[in-house]
């Protein structure tokens, strides 16, 4: 991808600031390459979240919004439900479930 929704990189390697990061791309990946999704289908989608967050202006976190396309598109799939995706949310927000490496 090109512009503003290219994945950041440094001196050509991908840039993560966070782990969870590395991990959301990671999984967007895996799954595409299982023919989950088209991965075009996911990088329209995110070109659109990234310009509207540009749109309103002020900061935004690139991956925030990477996060956010991958579980709509999980969602529009129906390879997860949004009950899924919340509960899993708040297990990790609450300490209920460790990071997974």
């Amino acid at each position: 991808m090109d512009g503003a929704a290219a994945v950041p990189r440094k001196n050509g390697e991908l840039v993560f600031e966070e782990p969870w990061q590395g991990r959301v791309f990671g999984m967007a990946v895996a799954l595409h390459e299982r023919g989950l999704y088209e991965w075009d289908e996911f990088r329209q989608t995110l070109i659109a979240q990234v310009a509207a967050a540009e749109a309103r202006g002020g900061p935004f976190v690139y991956y925030e919004i990477w996060l956010r396309t991958f579980e709509d598109l999980l969602a529009r799939k129906r390879l997860v439900t949004n009950t899924e995706l919340d509960e899993t949310t708040y297990q990790f927000e609450f300490g209920e479930r460790d990071d997974v490496f």
